[in-house]
């Protein structure tokens, strides 16, 4: 199984492909003329932001401030679209993250989704892996500085917050004509 490596990425982003309601989530990697695409669900993007977050300040808490952790200056952000053409590489079914020590990187590793591996998602879903353990799928690996994560993880957490509207009331998303609330028992203002 082929293991998609970048050491470091040229660029590493997260995006989707359509409207909101229907978007499909990507993490994209390029460098060196290749670019690798894996689709994701939204919940394992949010929670790979969130992980990445708490992985740099227990990295701070642990061995005091990193070289090249500052937090990303407006050059490193990335608002662009993702690169054409968009080709899936595969689905991604566990995400993996790790601190390297000795090359003071972030590495993030999608592995591809067993074909009995369950769709639904666990936020906690995030594991430690071992680098050397042999691959039986396809894995994208990523290895970033503290700074590239955390403009990594902005951007991420601006792609998913980029959906539909939460409903006020019951928190779950809007469709564009409403939805019925289940707070308001199937009331819906304005219409029968």
């Amino acid at each position: 199984m082929p293991v998609f490596q970048y050491d470091p990425p040229e660029r590493f982003v997260a995006g989707t492909v359509g409207q909101p309601g229907e978007r499909t989530f990507f993490l994209q990697a390029s460098g060196g003329g290749r670019i690798t695409s894996v689709v994701l669900e939204k919940a394992q993007v949010s929670a790979l932001a969130e992980r990445i977050e708490e992985l740099l300040e227990e990295v701070r808490r642990r061995f005091g401030e990193q070289p090249g952790d500052t937090p990303p200056a407006p050059e490193d952000l990335d608002d662009g679209p993702l690169q054409q053409p968009i080709e899936e590489d595969f689905r991604v079914g566990t995400l993996a993250l790790a601190w390297d020590a000795d090359s003071a990187r972030v590495i993030i590793e999608a592995q591809q989704v067993d074909e009995g591996e369950d769709d639904a998602v666990e936020e906690d879903e995030i594991e430690v892996f071992a680098e050397d353990a042999p691959a039986t799928r396809d894995v994208l690996r990523v290895h970033l500085t503290p700074t590239a994560a955390r403009a990594f993880a902005g951007r991420a957490m601006k792609v998913v917050a980029a959906g539909r509207p939460n409903c006020p009331l019951c928190g779950q998303p809007l469709d564009p004509g409403g939805h019925i609330c289940p707070r308001q028992n199937g009331y819906k203002p304005g219409g029968m």
